[in-house]
């Protein structure tokens, strides 16, 4: 059965501005899933490289916790075990430089929060479209109501009608853009909410690996540099 207080009744009695309204708020409905669902799967990707983060440390050595970190290059935990390798192999080698000033533990420590940072800011991307289409939609749907209504009261004073049954209409299909915008806005919102917690526990576990990586390469382990590529880390032999 045919409705004339639908969503297609008012996009075909809209004008050039309930469109556009309309249209906008279906773009931004889309961004905003696309966002969640690939930031999603990234966060359950990230979930599963952080349980293989604690498997690295029952390895016989850093080669072997490398392996079981995979060969996923996207895989912030493994970057992470690279970087202080090749961090604490810089700073000790033979050659005079700049970072000679800074001790191990301070350069190690720059360069393991220079790499969470680049991964933390690539984490938090598109969250931002999130909070946007969040704090926006609702009064862009809003505006198409009030829009709406304003036409639906000209439409009515032109013909000189005003029952119940001519008012209904108009000003229902209007408030409809209201209900888009409620409708684009709350799956935003949650949506954010969701990632930025997912977000915490990704960063709370590199950041406890990166403290264990740091006591690794200043306090239990020496570097030994055979070569530009195979620099390799090993445990120190105490005694």
């Amino acid at each position: 059965m045919e409705s004339h207080f639908g969503i297609a009744n008012v996009w075909i009695q809209g004008d050039f501005v309930t469109r556009a309204v309309a249209v906008l708020l279906l773009g931004m409905s889309l961004a905003s899933w696309i966002v969640i669902i690939i930031k999603a799967l990234d966060i359950v990707r990230y979930k599963k490289h952080a349980r293989q983060a604690r498997d690295f440390w029952h390895s016989e050595d850093f080669a072997a916790g490398l392996t079981k970190l995979g060969a996923d290059p996207a895989n912030p935990f493994r970057h992470l075990a690279l970087e202080g390798r090749e961090a604490t192999a810089h700073h000790r080698n033979t050659q005079a430089h700049l970072h000679d000033s800074l001790d191990v533990s301070d350069w190690v420590t720059r360069c393991l929060r220079n790499c969470i940072d680049e991964f933390t800011a690539r984490l938090q991307s598109g969250l931002a479209i999130l909070a946007s289409v969040g704090s926006t939609a609702p009064f862009i749907g809003l505006f198409g109501t009030v829009w709406g209504i304003y036409h639906a009261l000209v439409a009515i004073g032109a013909s000189g009608q005003s029952t119940i049954d001519k008012v209904a209409g108009p000003i229902g299909e209007a408030l409809i853009m209201t209900a888009l915008g409620l409708a684009v806005a709350i799956p935003a919102v949650l949506g954010y909410n969701a990632l930025v917690r997912g977000n915490k526990s990704v960063l709370s576990s590199l950041n406890s690996f990166a403290h264990d990586l740091h006591a690794y390469f200043v306090t239990g382990a020496r570097v030994t540099v055979q070569g530009d590529a195979a620099a390799k880390v090993l445990p120190i032999k105490k005694g």
